[in-house]
């Protein structure tokens, strides 16, 4: 696990870092202050080298309840999970930033679509089925950003649900 420049231990190792960086099934969730919770697959994601700055793409016609819960408890969990292994990881914060995709995310969001219609050809569907499940207008693209403060290994198994070493206790 490396460092962060606080000197902490980094929340996310190198192979987290690389699960998420690499494209994968991305499921985006938050909760309303009644703890009502909403939830969309995001159209794309990124993450820092470092792991902490983490940001996903969501489509705002089909996300407008999800968007709302976001701006208004700061609250987000993060599922990536690559479907051809069922690696899984989950994220947590208290606080996101949201603006617009920018001409410049679109290169990413286009790696994004052809990294996930590899990974559901390998588990059965063609990439007619991915273009749609992953279909948006460039101008209907928010990016939610933000540091994770907590994560767990959500890959089924022995250590499903465990937190990672170093994830706060807050979100």
């Amino acid at each position: 696990m490396t460092g962060t420049a606080t000197g902490r231990p980094a929340l996310l190792s190198s192979e987290h870092i690389a699960l998420i960086e690499h494209g994968v099934s991305t499921i985006v969730a938050s909760r309303d202050a009644a703890h009502n919770p909403s939830l969309m697959r995001a159209v794309g994601a990124s993450i820092t080298p470092q792991g902490d700055r983490i940001t996903v793409y969501l489509n705002r016609p089909t996300s407008t309840r999800l968007l709302a819960d976001l701006q208004a408890t700061g609250h987000i969990a993060v599922v990536f999970s690559e479907p051809s292994t069922h690696r899984t990881v989950q994220v947590k914060a208290s606080r996101v930033q949201l603006r617009a995709a920018m001409a410049t995310d679109s290169e990413l969001l286009q790696r994004y679509l052809r990294v996930m219609e590899d990974q559901l050809q390998r588990v059965g569907f063609g990439p007619h089925y991915t273009r749609i499940m992953l279909a948006h207008q460039p101008g209907d693209v928010v990016a939610v950003s933000f540091t994770p403060e907590q994560a767990f290994d959500q890959t089924p198994g022995p250590k499903a649900g465990a937190r990672l070493p170093g994830s706060g206790a807050g979100a």
